[in-house]
């Protein structure tokens, strides 16, 4: 082994940077990692003597080459970052060299500066390389610099056979972030669900025309979680996505539509009323619409031309004349409740159902403003004796607060509370799930109701209910996704699911009966089909 003499080192060293002999000095700085401590910052202490220019690139040398030495002695990259961010051409300069072989560290400066400059040098150098990590950290510092010129040479690395430099790809022309990016990126959607799904959030952040308007297009997807994705972040955009959605109501694709009232009663956005009272207006004849666009404006500020709502209470489906009910009691006035009793004054069998809308819908305003109505009380006791406890519960609670205490004593049910067979219904509407306590209560059965689809899995784990109904569109989990897991307790015999939605999708429906699913039947149901679907499972 040979014996290195740690004083020629220094010497050699100092004559090195004296005369600019660069290579001497490397193989001289070759051996530091041979000497003890002291004699490493010795040479370290000369290098930073010298001139920058000379003197930088054996810093490189040694930090890229030497880095178990390096780590220890931070002066050296601070020394080289001070110098490179005084003097960005010798970045430039370093990059450009093909004598400096590892430019990891200086691409990562290029990155760290924003230095657009460097983008050209760096887009040669990714055509250049065959070594993965290189190629990885060129994109993501592309990505960085966020420079224009980078979109095809990203583009083309969209379609690589290395998913992780797919995968950088993308988050690459997200923070380039141009309308041009966000086209390249829309392009690339549709093959994959992982990359879908990122490319669509970056759509969420960068919340341009063309991201809005590919977020927008994405609820026409034939796949329910591509679906509920989009809506969740188009909600979340808020107001910026209305003018989109108000856009969507001049199509006349039911599921197109339903999906984006959706959206915009959940962002209240007051712009959208207008648009959903002409879309009612103009009478759609698929009963979700009409439902999803009542159910928007219960959501909606409604200050003028309220009136108009009444018309739902008569549609022919229960579930638009609860969506109704429910908008009528947000924005009640006098002039609405004036339109309600005119409608109650036949005694006839639209009047009766309208009575029995009222008491299912549990609208306490509309409710409490017809109570010393001797039209209403008649009509309102025909149902409310039968009804479900919990809403007969209710009733007879808020009459007695508010005074009507011989109308209370009328709705007190003369049934007998017996066991009934459990059925257990999953939605994200608090409408629909009021709907199904008072049709599965009709029907015979004790209605146990879930607005979030994880509660329902945790409660089905303990207790096995005759039945399940189910939506398939849900935040977090979907319908198909809560079949999958009942499917890993429960057998499709021990435990019948079937799926209410408003969609008709061939994907989806192939998706719910692989998950399990028994059957699928489309909203709006009553009482009627309700049973007929769960007569085929129930014996």
């Amino acid at each position: 082994m040979v014996v290195l003499n740690t004083t020629h080192m220094v010497e050699e060293i100092q004559e090195n940077i004296k005369t600019r002999d660069a290579i001497k000095a490397r193989i001289v700085l070759s051996h530091i990692g041979q000497v003890d401590k002291t004699i490493q910052n010795r040479l370290v202490y000369e290098l930073l003597r010298g001139d920058m220019e000379f003197t930088s690139p054996l810093l490189l040398f040694l930090l890229t080459e030497y880095s178990d030495v390096t780590d220890t002695m931070p002066v050296i990259r601070e020394t080289l970052l001070s110098n490179l961010l005084a003097y960005p051409e010798m970045l430039l300069k370093f990059l450009d060299s093909p004598a400096i072989k590892n430019k990891g560290y200086l691409v990562q400066v290029a990155g760290e500066l924003r230095m657009e400059e460097a983008t050209p040098i760096l887009i040669r150098l990714v055509a250049e390389s065959t070594m993965e990590h290189d190629i990885l950290q060129i994109i993501e510092t592309l990505g960085q610099i966020g420079d224009p010129q980078a979109i095809n040479t990203l583009t083309d690395f969209l379609y690589a056979a290395n998913r992780d430099l797919i995968m950088a790809a993308v988050q690459s022309l997200g923070m380039v972030g141009t309308p041009t990016a966000m086209h390249r990126l829309a392009e690339r959607m549709g093959t994959d669900n992982e990359l879908d799904f990122l490319i669509l959030s970056i759509f969420a952040q960068v919340q341009d025309q063309v991201s809005l308007d590919k977020l927008n297009d994405t609820l026409r997807s034939h796949y329910a979680h591509m679906r509920t994705y989009a809506k969740k972040e188009l909600f979340n955009i808020g107001p910026k996505a209305v003018p989109n959605l108000i856009q969507n109501l001049l199509h006349n694709d039911p599921d197109f539509l339903i999906h984006t009232l959706n959206i915009l009663g959940d962002i209240g956005d007051e712009s959208a009323i207008n648009p959903i009272r002409k879309l009612l207006a103009n009478e759609p004849k698929d009963a979700n619409v009409r439902f999803a666009a009542y159910e928007a404006l219960a959501l909606l500020p409604l200050k003028k031309g309220a009136y108009t709502l009444t018309a739902g209470l008569t549609d022919k489906e229960d579930h638009v004349c609860v969506a109704a009910a429910r908008a009528i009691d947000q924005n009640y006035s006098e002039i609405l409740a004036a339109g309600i009793k005119n409608l109650l004054r036949n005694r006839d069998d639209d009047a009766r159902h309208i009575a029995k809308i009222i008491v299912n819908a549990q609208v306490d305003k509309i409710f409490l403003s017809l109570a010393a109505d001797e039209v209403f009380q008649e009509m309102a006791l025909i149902y409310l004796p039968h009804a479900h406890k919990d809403i007969r519960d209710h009733y007879h609670r808020l009459l007695f607060e508010k005074g009507f205490s011989d109308f209370a004593y009328k709705i007190s049910g003369e049934e007998k509370e017996i066991a009934k067979p459990k059925v257990v219904a999953v939605d994200d509407s608090r409408m629909i799930l009021n709907i199904y306590k008072a049709t599965l209560h009709e029907l015979g059965f004790d209605p146990v109701l879930f607005e979030f689809p994880a509660s329902a899995m945790e409660w089905l784990l303990q207790e096995r209910p005759a039945m399940v109904l189910t939506d398939l569109n849900m935040p977090d989990i979907t319908g198909v996704q809560l079949t999958e897991n009942l499917r890993k307790t429960y057998s499709s015999a021990e435990l019948p699911v079937i799926m209410v939605t408003t969609q008709n999708e061939a994907q989806d429906n192939e998706a719910a009966m692989k998950a399990g699913v028994n059957k699928i039947i489309n909203k709006p149901f009553n009482a009627q089909s309700l049973k007929a679907a769960m007569d085929e499972f129930l014996h």
